[in-house]
């Protein structure tokens, strides 16, 4: 039930919308509006914040569903996993009804700042600081690659507190966009997604309550990684969105497509790529939501599954777009047809919430 009526809306309200998204490389309010008015905007949050208390796997089948139409448009469900979960699993109680209400009604959206210009997948590298001053945080420093940055209004910052302590030293806070001395640059150039903006954050002297450290100082880093063990499994969901939609155009298309007197599909070497596609596609999707429901438990494995599925989901989607593209052949390198865009997308989910050279690194320190 759940997939039919995120399936229907995505189809109906979004998808019609994702080509001018990407060709005019803007928000996709319409996908926002529309998620808002289903209350599927950010699933996971908990019932007692006004949420609809979404588990792991149903909020993976949100942005499954969503990134099927439109990837840009899912990272607005992922993108407000990600960077209200530090919050959910380190913060007060007083820091989860402050943010967590809003971000709840629709009214506010929340990033995630961890890399910076020379700190990407050495995150613990960081320069941004956060130094105390009676009962405020002032921080200072750069983030980079923040997604729906100007868009949300409340950011999840890294910040190092300690020097002496590397990734002991590293501290989160609640930033809001309000707060004097923060600024974005201007938005990346970017081969895909081009809906959902990825700017830098700039921190000029801001000055936050204490109070607004999530856990406890020198905790950040922990509270970092332990949110991309759950979050990276929202990464193979969007991936595994994108692949089933190339899939999908790309199967109805053989159906059309006439040469030599008869549909393509017809052709046995279009009948094994079809085959090898969905095959690679359900591999990843039974990885995927198994890694959800140890999301969900919190299981011991988490940190390895959720990297096997965020790496193997990513790889198959850039597999499968690539070879929806050659299904179509001229035609499908041109922007009159959605897989080159669905290609072009599926890329970043090999890079973003870790490279897959670096998931590959997780996995085996943390073999099963």
């Amino acid at each position: 039930m759940l997939r039919d009526a995120i399936r229907s809306l995505a189809e109906a309200k979004i998808a019609p919308y994702a080509a001018a998204v990407d060709e005019e490389a803007r928000f996709p309010q319409e996908a926002l509006d529309a998620l808002v008015a289903s209350d599927l905007h950010a699933v996971h949050v908990p019932e007692e914040y006004g949420g609809a208390g979404a588990d792991a796997l149903a909020t993976v089948i949100v942005i499954e569903e969503v990134a099927r139409a439109c990837v840009s448009s899912s990272l607005i469900p992922a993108v407000n996993k990600l960077g209200s979960l530090p919050v959910i699993l380190s913060g007060s109680e007083e820091l989860k009804k402050k943010y967590m209400t809003p971000l709840a009604k629709g009214d506010a959206m929340f990033s995630y700042c961890l890399s910076e210009p020379d700190a990407g997948s050495d995150a613990a590298g960081m320069k941004t600081k956060a130094v105390r001053d009676g009962d405020h945080y002032v921080l200072n420093g750069v983030k980079r690659w923040i997604t729906n940055a100007g868009v949300s209004e409340y950011y999840t910052v890294m910040a190092v507190t300690d020097p002496t302590k590397r990734s002991k030293g590293i501290s989160a806070f609640v930033v809001e966009k309000s707060d004097e001395g923060v600024s974005f640059g201007a938005p990346e150039k970017k081969l895909g997604i081009k809906g959902s903006p990825t700017r830098e954050v700039y921190l000029d002297n801001v000055r936050i309550p204490a109070d607004r450290m999530i856990g406890e100082e020198g905790t950040g880093f922990a509270t970092a990684m332990k949110t991309l063990d759950h979050t990276r499994i929202t990464i193979a969901a969007q991936a595994l969105g994108v692949a089933q939609g190339a899939l999908d155009y790309a199967k109805g298309y053989v159906q059309e497509r006439k040469q030599f007197g008869k549909p393509i599909a017809d052709f046995q070497g279009i009948q094994f790529m079809l085959a090898d596609m969905a095959m690679k596609i359900e591999a990843a999707r039974q990885l995927t939501y198994a890694a959800a429901c140890k999301s969900e438990r919190g299981d011991s494995d988490l940190t390895f599954q959720g990297a096997a599925a965020k790496c193997f989901a990513s790889d198959v989607a850039m597999e499968v777009t690539t070879d929806a593209v050659q299904l179509l052949g001229g035609y499908g390198y041109t922007r009159d047809y959605p897989v080159e865009r669905m290609m072009r997308d599926a890329k970043i989910t090999q890079i973003y919430e870790g490279t897959n050279q670096v998931q590959r690194i997780v996995m085996a320190r943390n073999l099963p």
